[in-house]
């Protein structure tokens, strides 16, 4: 017989709701099936209304643990009060939590995370967001105060967008969900084109680009009462606390914090997998996995890694990948036993992807960064329905080129957009204004939230700078672009590395210990010797694969061409025509910097452009 906590249900879904008191709402079917139906992808198994006259909950669901319990919306009754919540996420302490509450007097219908979820919410409100370990983002009505409580997790695993309307709020996991209601209009003022041009694919916390969204800030809830918004906070937030632990003791912790947090995320009652790249941080999971697959007497782990069709035939080195992955993969997977699978994706297709990892991400994103993920996803939900990958170490533990660079470390600006010459060049003139001012504001707003202590020097003021920033964007971006892209194939990705427990010790970490040895992620590569073959624990940093297949450059080429020769391209509107027509005759190379990050250079910033056409055409999108 399974263990108890085997028997809890999970939810990875989506959800929406609309409070409105100018209207009553069981007079809009028509558009709360629109609603609810833009989640299909993201709960493909079923779906769930609440629905009063003012106040609408949707949910669609997908099923990974017990379809039998935990159907969403879920409403417990406690005397005369009744709460309904919609949640999508997973807890990674429900057995703590139910243990907990039935101490305290509390009984349970079922076995799901849902229940536990709501059930502690009722006992201790908004002070039960400290007790939760996991990814989520809910919404809880309290029918007798006619009072929502909206919350996200601490590391904005999983997104919430918001719309205030007139005596009403409108919410959903994606933009879409919102757009999918007539009270929102698909404008794009200035500061849209501010973060679509000079910021994107990165994006300002809270601010959902389209005119009149907001996204809930990770780690952020927000209460709706009467016929407004009556409180927003921050319930958690870094605090620099001094590390007192000597080398031998924080290699041993951050050993156990990883373990622990990996270990807590393998639960599932359909097949799970994990992403193999064959760098460091997937390889830790992988283990972790496989050995307490074989402590539990399961059958071997599967893991999957991504390719590109002749990719091997036109790779080149350089600063960023300085080799390709498929001998550490191969290393990898005989270490561990796992039942290995190499996705091979076509060139042609990954252009194809590009409108459809946009519309997954309701926003221009990575590029074909994005596409390949999509169609990653979508290979491996064939077989499976929950996968574990390696996303957020670097941004913990110092791994990117940046931190270690100390002409950029200590450039006063964005890491991995340091030009903004670049940007401008490429739109039109005088279509942006204060520009300049609108960046830097972000940039100071992020770094002046970083704690420090009164001993901590410039380098570690710094460091804790930098563990903000990319915190707050970069790793935002890549766990925007996990989530969409999986979830829009239904398919659930869990990031051990995203445990807030180990972003906590990391960020008080001296940064002689995160390098130790000399090493990006040193203290991590030392927690893991004699577990990880040595080639791997010393393997250079090389970020996630990506084409070098002329024949995706020709078909992002072609496309491009095609775009800017029609007059009717909502992108013109935007940029100047005469400078994209460089980019695309240099074959990229007109662009003298990455646009974003290490991976998003020339070819990248066309496929972005493309991104940029379609989601203004099928967006309908309003410049205002």
């Amino acid at each position: 017989m399974a263990p108890f906590y085997f028997l809890r249900r999970v939810f990875m879904c989506g959800i929406a709701g609309w409070i409105d008191y100018n209207r009553d709402l069981r007079n809009d079917g028509d558009t709360i099936r629109r609603m609810t139906w833009t989640l299909a992808r993201r709960g493909p198994d079923a779906e769930g209304v609440y629905l009063r006259e003012n106040v609408c909950l949707m949910h669609r669901r997908l099923i990974v643990i017990d379809p039998e319990n935990g159907i969403q919306p879920m409403t417990i009754e406690r005397g005369c009060e009744s709460y309904t919540i919609v949640y999508n996420g997973e807890l990674y302490n429900t057995e703590d939590l139910r243990k907990e509450l039935l101490s305290a007097g509390y009984s349970f219908r079922g076995h799901s995370d849902t229940e536990v979820l709501l059930t502690a919410f009722i006992h201790w409100g908004e002070d039960c967001l400290q007790k939760l370990n996991g990814i989520y983002a809910f919404a809880v009505w309290d029918e007798k105060n006619r009072r929502l409580t909206l919350a996200r997790d601490r590391m904005g695993v999983k997104p919430l967008f918001y719309s205030v309307i007139p005596r009403g709020l409108i919410f959903g996991s994606e933009i879409k969900t919102l757009l999918a209601n007539p009270l929102i209009k698909p404008r794009l003022d200035n500061d849209g084109l501010k973060e679509i041009f000079l910021l994107g694919p990165g994006r300002t916390g809270g601010n959902g680009v389209i005119k009149g969204i907001e996204e809930l800030k990770p780690a952020e809830f927000m209460v709706f009462e009467g016929d407004r918004v009556t409180k927003k906070a921050k319930y958690w937030n870094l605090r620099a606390v001094e590390h007192t632990e000597d080398i031998k003791g924080s290699v041993e912790k951050v050993r156990f914090l990883i373990t622990d947090a990996v270990k807590r995320q393998l639960v599932s009652d359909v097949p799970l997998c994990c992403f193999l790249s064959g760098g460091l941080d997937s390889s830790i999971i992988s283990k972790i996995a496989s050995d307490d697959y074989k402590a539990t007497g399961k059958a071997p782990l599967n893991t999957y890694s991504v390719n590109y069709v002749d990719n091997k035939r036109f790779f080149k080195k350089s600063l960023f990948q300085p080799n390709s992955d498929e001998e550490y993969i191969r290393m990898m997977s005989e270490h561990i036993g796992s039942e290995h699978r190499e996705v091979l994706l076509d060139n042609e297709d990954l252009a194809v992807y590009l409108d459809e990892a946009a519309i997954a991400r309701d926003l221009p994103g990575m590029a074909d960064v994005d596409s390949s993920l999509l169609m990653f996803c979508r290979e491996i939900k064939k077989d499976f329905t929950v996968a574990v990958s390696g996303e957020c170490a670097d941004e913990i533990f110092g791994g990117y080129p940046w931190y270690h660079n100390r002409e950029i470390l200590y450039r006063d600006t964005f890491p991995w957009s340091q030009s903004l010459d670049i940007r401008f060049s490429l739109l039109k003139q005088g279509l942006i204004k204060d520009g300049e001012e609108y960046v830097r504001q972000r940039y100071l707003d992020t770094v002046n939230e970083a704690d420090t202590l009164p001993g901590d020097d410039e380098l570690e003021k710094r460091m804790r700078q930098m563990f903000m920033l990319n915190l707050n964007w970069f790793m935002q971006t890549l766990l925007d672009r996990k989530d969409r892209m999986s979830m829009f194939c239904g398919l659930e990705v869990r990031v051990p590395f995203c445990d807030h427990r180990l972003v906590e010790y990391a960020y008080n970490m001296p940064w002689s210990l995160k390098s130790l040895n000399g090493r990006e992620k040193g203290v991590v590569r030392e927690a893991m010797k004699g577990i990880l073959p040595d080639e791997i624990i010393e393997r250079k940093k090389s970020p996630y694969p990506k084409t070098h297949n002329p024949k995706y450059l020709s078909a992002v080429k072609n496309r491009l061409q095609r775009i800017i020769d029609d007059p009717s391209s909502p992108l013109l509107q935007l940029v100047d025509k005469q400078k994209v027509q460089e980019i695309i005759d240099s074959d990229g190379a007109a662009l003298t910097s990455p646009w974003y990050g290490q991976l998003m250079t020339g070819l990248q910033l066309m496929a972005y452009l493309i991104q940029v056409d379609v989601w203004m055409r099928e967006y309908k999108i309003e410049l205002v």
